[in-house]
């Protein structure tokens, strides 16, 4: 089917919906040109709408009837012909209320036109409240008027949208047919909106850093490039939030936020997008455990004023989350250590963590270094069976070198990662301040590639940052967390997908 409309002034002015019936497109494309022929406009600039259908149905006093004038508007949703009358449902951003519309009341020739509509027109009713005999709330019409034309039907004449592929391409649909769609993102909604409320509560200041950037640093990702024209040089979108923060740490700002797009050009998978949202936040004088309070208020914030107060959720796989409460606190060490069984795993060498990783059929990359054959430990046996809020602190000092290092176990840092429902919701740290260690770690990080070496941040730190903590938090695995989905791309509103039809390159220009 081509998506070129036909030329309206070329068509047969015979051409009924007869001709066309094959065509759904074809027939609205009739009946738009029938309506202008007719003088109308079936795309308007207005409607003054007083209610929406929650308002609407709030406003309904029992047993009063006629009840409130209201003016509604929406899309239609549901027919049902009944003759000389009709009711219709119209969606709107607060949900569904039914219009029942009456020949004798509108008049014969708008009752006609009228029973030209098709699902998915957006239409405005204005009329007075009732309710039907089956107890429904509805509006009895006195006036409607079409406002935009819809040209292509809902999916599968509103029997829903289940392809997962065209739910993500054509998130527009989703959010028109499925109820449980449209309540998650207006859920991401309200708690993206609480975590602001709870920060500037607390004296954060919210502020914006740049999404170009000189040099990819804050975190060990793979950066997407792109060439800045008017500097003539490349730059990369932001991998972290983290480094131009702790900036304002420097210039003065205690306490500072960021909620932004981040970008890292690796893999895709259920818990991972390119593209996602970040939280950083970071408070001077304090530090990982300020943190972990912070983190732990700040979710308990979003259940009582995002989820209606509820503190506990339903996972896809089945079971409860706690979130009330005191959380779990463990160290790293000591959850490796139970879950190999082996109470001198630290200090065997890599080849035995290797053989210990066969046997309990843990695939390790055997060019890893010694730390990542843990970590591979604990992202693959651990870390999925975390399911209950936990704090898993003194994390090897190899995986973080922007962390201050424990002063008991300097092999450590102070540093927690919340786990919950199986995976890393928030990692924070107790920020390394010391501009001369900073640069020490950072060397080791980036090898011979001293280019990557972010020097301006190195020459902020020695003017003096204050001692401080830091929290990164993935905004979309706290949606995926509270609203139960079961997929990152399912909070997402238009996820990252390969374009349909021929490769960039391949486009003849």
């Amino acid at each position: 089917m081509s998506d070129q409309a036909p030329d309206e002034s070329k068509k047969s002015p015979l051409a009924t919906v007869s001709d066309v019936s094959h065509d759904l497109r074809a027939v609205r494309l009739l009946r738009l040109q029938e309506l202008r022929a007719q003088g109308q406009d079936p795309f308007q600039n207005n409607w003054t709408q007083s209610h929406t259908s929650k308002q609407a149905i709030d406003a309904y006093v029992e047993g009063q009837d006629p009840g409130a004038e209201v003016s509604v508007a929406g899309r239609i949703v549901m027919q049902n012909d009944m003759g000389k009358s009709c009711f219709i449902k119209v969606l709107d951003r607060d949900g569904k209320i039914q219009a029942y519309v009456r020949k004798d009341v509108i008049g014969e020739e708008a009752y006609a036109a009228f029973k030209k509509l098709d699902l998915g027109d957006i239409v405005g009713v204005s009329g007075t409240l009732f309710k039907t005999k089956t107890g429904e709330i509805s509006v009895r019409a006195q006036r409607y008027g079409l406002l935009a034309k819809a040209l292509r039907p809902l999916p599968e004449k509103w029997h829903g949208l289940t392809d997962s592929e065209q739910i993500y391409r054509q998130r527009y649909l989703d959010l028109i047919v499925n109820d449980a769609s449209r309540e998650r993102f207006q859920a991401r909604s309200r708690i993206v909106r609480a975590v602001r409320e709870y920060l500037w509560s607390r004296e954060f200041v919210e502020v914006e850093t740049p999404v170009l950037q000189g040099i990819a640093g804050g975190a060990a990702a793979r950066p997407f490039t792109t060439h800045f024209n008017a500097l003539s040089c490349d730059f990369y979108l932001r991998i972290a939030l983290e480094l131009h923060l702790k900036r304002m740490l420097v210039g003065g700002f205690d306490r500072v936020f960021e909620i932004g797009r981040v970008f890292r050009n690796e893999g895709l998978s259920r818990r991972h997008n390119p593209e996602f949202t970040m939280l950083e936040v970071y408070q001077a004088y304090t530090d990982y455990r300020g943190m972990m309070m912070l983190i732990h208020d700040l979710i308990q914030y979003v259940c009582r004023t995002a989820l209606g107060g509820r503190t506990s959720v339903t996972r896809p796989e089945g079971g409860e989350i706690e979130l009330a409460g005191k959380w779990r606190e463990v160290k790293y060490k000591d959850l490796v250590i139970e879950a190999t069984g082996d109470a001198d795993w630290f200090s065997r060498p890599r080849e035995q963590k290797l053989a210990a990783c066969a046997k309990l059929g843990i695939e390790v990359n055997p060019a890893h270094p010694d730390f990542a054959i843990t970590q591979d430990v604990f992202e693959k046996l651990i870390e999925p069976k975390l399911i209950q809020p936990t704090f898993v602190t003194h994390i090897p000092g190899e995986l973080c070198p922007l962390a201050k290092i424990n002063g008991a176990d300097p092999s450590t840092l102070d540093v927690f990662e919340l786990c919950i429902n199986g995976q890393e919701i928030a990692p924070a740290y107790s920020e390394q301040n010391d501009p001369l260690l900073q640069r020490e770690q950072f060397a080791k990080q980036v090898g011979d590639d001293v280019q990557k070496l972010d020097e301006d941040f190195l020459t902020a730190l020695e003017h003096g940052m204050p001692p401080a903590g830091g929290m990164g938090v993935g905004i979309d695995r706290l949606v995926i967390l509270l609203t139960g989905a079961a997929n990152i791309r399912d909070t997402i509103l238009f996820p990252s997908l390969k374009p349909e039809g021929p490769a960039p390159a391949e486009i003849k220009k």
